[in-house]
């Protein structure tokens, strides 16, 4: 025990992960894969795979509420409330009480978090989608933010790798912006949205397609982890899936790490910092707080993983000072912390749909369509009011009139309710690519310390003119996709008070790579570029965000960093 009250472990890691969702269970998986003897940190509790999935088989009527928020969550809960939807009573369980784990905005930032083994791997959207070319060569090409240190030719294989074992269903479509990927069979569009698919091809010549979306479930088959069989087209997921069929960590990568007797898994430790030796000029391991006991422990190993999400990964750099880095691990140059980025969305379209009263569909497809990126990728396709692009997703439902009378749900008239659909509604939702920024960034407050002591996030960032004027367009063009496919009263939307950073739960930057030390914080293998036995492989490495979903290429990224990590140790390189 030192002056601080700090408690030294007698047990000695090869590598030391920190966080256990997306990113933290594939490097947990990798490491112990290659015979590393791994520690593992999540700062909440365990949730067992099936187990703890306490909710997956309850019907809205075994809830108080049905599946409404209650005041009490919506109470301890408010900025989480701000989604609309992970309050819902049936999987609230999964996201933090904000009252209990405080951050402030100087500008409005939701910060949407899971603290528990699994992370938001539990509750993810599961959308899949890898980058392009376009995409790692956008900054170099704009003269914005930093160029990324890799092409997609450097990603390809890892991205392979991450699919095969994962399971991803979709279809390929050849597209230079959407790379064909190792999917299973796909889910199927319903008869509205064919029709849709059918007119865009026939009233738009500028390359725009429609597709059903690329999500992580298994279709086919099975895949590895905890008895991972197929989709049961339940729609059910952010309760946790008993079946394993879409991918998180506890199906899959953590079972995976565990069968191979490296992995020593620890919930109930926060990571506050990661320890520089200045002897050796490394991290000698991290120091944590155990929630349960409150004790201060430090764990040393020869390889960090910072997995623990974007914004607290670049907290944990933020907090790690030391003679060598006053500021903050790897932050010589002022930059943890900043472009920080999200994909804007909450702007789009929506439509009903006369007709095809004789079609049903089967089971709750857990998956909507997908409209792939077809602004500024040349010639007609070229913008002159904003620059990257934006993609669409969402779908056309029948909705029925006993889940809109809820009296109807119950009694006699419930068997004549069902035979009964309403009529056919149809949404497109863009999602849009954000631009990096120096100022957009998050910074400690030492001023107001949560219940541990640890300082506070304060959160400074906002969409620019560029994403605004995307915004316009995203609207107008799901208009006229709408109308073009004769859908009626046809209205486009911009919800203003959703316009914030953070929403749309893709939150990612603040530890961003690049090829000059100067100007970035990891280099091209995730190392932080001045220690570098240092990964950070969540979506604090993002340079740019694409407009596709991130958390594939955060997967594919811990992937190769955790083998090359592996690499270096073998080599005695860091």
């Amino acid at each position: 025990m030192n002056k601080d009250n700090i408690k030294t472990s007698s047990e000695q890691f090869d590598a030391i992960v920190v966080g256990t969702g997306i990113s933290g269970g594939w490097a947990a998986k990798e490491l112990c894969e290659k015979g590393l003897k791994t520690l593992v940190l999540e700062r909440g509790r365990n949730v067992e795979h099936i187990t703890d999935y306490k909710t997956a088989h309850m019907d809205p009527w075994d809830f108080p509420n049905g599946i409404a928020a209650t005041q009490k969550t919506k109470e301890r809960k408010f900025k989480q409330h701000r989604t609309g939807f992970t309050t819902q009573e049936p999987h609230q369980h999964f996201f933090v009480d904000d009252i209990k784990h405080p951050y402030n905005e100087k500008r409005r930032f939701d910060w949407i978090r899971g603290y528990h083994v699994g992370g938001r791997s539990l509750t993810w959207g599961r959308q899949s989608y890898r980058l392009s070319d376009i995409d790692f060569e956008a900054n170099k090409k704009d003269g914005i933010g930093v160029d990324w240190p890799v092409r997609y030719k450097d990603i390809e294989p890892w991205y392979d790798k991450v699919e095969e074992f994962i399971g991803v269903s979709g279809e390929n479509l050849g597209l230079k912006q959407l790379p064909d990927q190792k999917l299973l069979k796909p889910m199927n569009l319903n008869c509205v949205e064919e029709h849709l698919k059918e007119k865009m091809k026939e009233n738009f010549d500028d390359g725009r397609i429609l597709t059903i979306g690329r999500t992580a479930h298994i279709t086919e088959g099975t895949k590895p982890g905890a008895g991972r069989t197929q989709c049961q087209y339940r729609d059910r997921c952010m309760r946790g899936c008993p079946y394993g069929a879409y991918f998180s960590s506890n199906s899959s990568t953590l079972p995976t790490a565990k069968a191979t007797g490296n992995m020593i898994l620890r919930p109930h430790s926060i990571v506050y910092e990661v320890v520089y030796d200045e002897s050796t000029q490394k991290a000698s391991g991290v120091r944590i707080i155990d929630t349960e006991t409150h004790e201060k422990i430090e764990y040393k190993a020869k390889v960090i993983f910072l997995c623990a999400s974007a914004m607290a990964s670049s907290s944990i750099l933020l907090q790690s000072k030391s003679k060598q880095f006053p500021n903050g691990l790897g932050n010589d140059n002022d930059l943890v912390g900043r472009n920080i980025m999200d994909h804007h969305f909450w702007v789009g379209a929506t439509a009903v749909a006369d007709g095809f009263k004789d079609k049903y569909y089967k089971g709750r497809r857990a998956n909507g369509l997908y409209i792939p990126r077809f602004r500024n990728l040349g010639g007609k396709t070229d913008a002159k009011t904003f620059i990257r692009g934006y993609g669409y997703q969402g779908g056309a439902t029948r909705s029925n009139i006993s889940e809109i009378v809820a009296e109807l749900k119950y009694g006699p008239k419930l068997k004549e309710a069902i035979l009964k659909p309403g009529q056919w509604n149809v949404n497109l939702l863009g999602f849009g690519e954000t631009l990096p920024n120096n100022s957009n960034r998050l910074y400690m407050n030492y001023d107001k310390k949560d219940e541990w002591g640890l300082p506070t996030i304060t959160f400074d960032a906002d969409f620019g003119e560029n994403e605004l004027a995307m915004r316009k367009d995203m609207k107008d063009q799901a208009v006229k996709m709408l109308k073009a496919a004769g859908f009626k009263n046809v209205m486009g939307y911009d919800i203003k008070e959703n316009r914030a950073m953070g929403l749309g739960i893709h939150e990612m930057g603040g530890a961003q790579m690049g090829i000059n030390p100067k100007t970035s914080v990891l280099n091209k293998y995730n190392q932080v570029h001045t220690c570098k036995n240092v990964y950070v492989t969540d979506g604090a490495f993002m340079t740019s965000s694409g407009c596709q979903n991130p958390s594939l290429t955060y997967m594919a990224f811990t992937a190769r960093a955790a083998n090359h990590a592996a690499k270096q140790l073998k080599n005695n390189l860091i």
